[in-house]
């Protein structure tokens, strides 16, 4: 069974007050929805109130939601927009819009990876030409290539349209191509799809 129908079957169980069925969901989606709160906030006890918050809201809501057709993208949905709007709260970070105002990715690889030193230096250089993207550039890559979120999917967690996730993440592509040597982007290209880039959003010091 794949893992998207698992998550459907858990989802209208949980509905029904299905206790074992809700507590599979949190274990399968704790750690992806940290990972991904944790590239807003360097606060790891924000980020975790609020994946707490997201599932109590759930439980007590749970006869009036729907039928997400992804329960994954539902969850990063929702808690892209709860962090948001806790980080709003204490004025960081965010516009009442919900952009992202400041801040910046680190990016690392996989270092688990055998490399030789001259592929080492070529991703060291694909990193920082990655954070000089605009945030939400930044954010559509990882979605897109480190989530392996289809641009409606994006779209709609980000509260944007498809066509206009298409366009961002074109042009987040366009400017590391323009910036980056042809060698440099072929590879940031296959380290890309393979899935090894990591990536951390923190918070200014300043708020």
């Amino acid at each position: 069974m794949h893992a998207a129908d698992s998550h459907i079957i858990w989802w209208n169980a949980f509905k029904q007050g299905d206790w074992e069925a809700y507590t599979a969901l949190y274990e399968e989606f704790y750690a992806p929805l940290n990972n991904y709160g944790a590239k807003f906030t360097g606060d790891t006890d924000q980020v975790h109130d609020a994946i707490h918050d997201l599932f109590v809201q759930l439980w007590t809501s749970r006869n009036n939601l729907g039928a997400p057709a992804s329960v994954k993208n539902y969850l990063f949905k929702s808690l892209r927009t709860m962090l948001f709007r806790k980080m709003q709260l204490q004025s960081k970070l965010v516009n009442l819009d919900g952009a992202i105002s400041s801040g910046s990715f680190n990016v690392t690889f996989n270092q688990e990876l055998p490399l030789k030193v001259e592929e080492q230096e070529l991703r060291m250089q694909v990193a920082a030409m990655i954070s000089q993207l605009s945030d939400r550039q930044q954010e559509i890559v990882f979605l897109r290539f480190y989530e392996g979120a289809s641009y409606d999917e994006i779209a709609d967690i980000m509260g944007i349209s498809t066509n206009s996730a298409y366009k961002l993440l074109y042009k987040a592509l366009e400017n590391l191509q323009r910036i980056l040597s042809k060698r440099s982007f072929a590879l940031l290209c296959c380290i890309l799809l393979q899935g090894e880039i990591i990536f951390k959003f923190f918070p200014d010091s300043e708020g």
